[in-house]
């Protein structure tokens, strides 16, 4: 949105993404090269262009401050203070009580993070799709998003069901990814162990690992062994 002469990128989240910085800078760049395609970049005179803020609005299940600022030297392999780049972003944590003062003054937000909520506490207790239909359901009697639901009700649901979704597929996959990594690391570990002599026995309280997980580590490093050998 161009307002008041300031270019505000505003993006939402259901889940926490550390890379915003830079998603936004590449954003930002294809804005002002359209902005700017017919100016003269190589004159002497100074091409205008309008100052950028970055907002995201965040409604995950994470439990996240109010506030959060993630900058793009965050994400720099290493810290140098004389990097010639910075990009910073806000993310307001709209979930629960989060941001009321904010909420309040925008109703529609206000509204949208009433009915996210509702939406993920059914989702513990029945069907997706029943989940979505009591909230909106609930909703509309409290007058809560009323108009939009009431014309919209069909694309609403079908929208809200398709982001759950989404949501919680990435989430699965970064759960995946994280015991994936873990597992990875101790099999390094124990391999390191193993060509020390050391037993299962002070493998598994060396690596605070029960027996059996570091033995059913130990047969998938044969089983790769064996793999590789042939």
């Amino acid at each position: 949105f161009l307002v008041d002469g300031r270019l505000s990128l505003y993006e939402h989240q259901s889940t926490y993404n550390p890379n915003l910085p830079l998603r936004f800078l590449i954003y930002i760049a294809k804005l002002y090269s359209r902005m700017t395609r017919n100016a003269n970049l190589y004159g002497t005179k100074v091409v205008r262009i309008p100052p950028p803020e970055f907002l995201i609005f965040y409604n995950g299940r994470e439990e996240l401050p109010d506030r959060t600022v993630l900058n793009l030297s965050d994400m720099y392999e290493k810290e140098d203070p004389h990097a010639g780049l910075e990009l910073s972003a806000v993310m307001l944590n709209i979930s629960g009580e989060h941001n009321q003062k904010l909420k309040e003054a925008c109703r529609i937000l206000k509204e949208y993070a009433i009915y996210t909520d509702k939406v993920r506490k059914y989702v513990e207790e029945m069907e997706l799709a029943d989940a979505v239909e009591q909230a909106i359901r609930e909703c509309i009697a409290e007058n809560v998003l009323k108009d939009f639901l009431e014309k919209h009700r069909a694309e609403a649901k079908e929208l809200s069901i398709f982001e759950y979704d989404q949501e919680k597929h990435m989430r699965q996959e970064r759960e995946e990814a994280y015991n994936d990594g873990v597992e990875t690391t101790l099999i390094t570990q124990i391999r390191k162990k193993l060509a020390k002599g050391k037993s299962t026995e002070v493998i598994a309280d060396e690596l605070e690992e029960t027996k059996e997980r570091v033995l059913e580590l130990i047969a998938k490093i044969r089983q790769e062994d064996a793999s590789t050998s042939k």
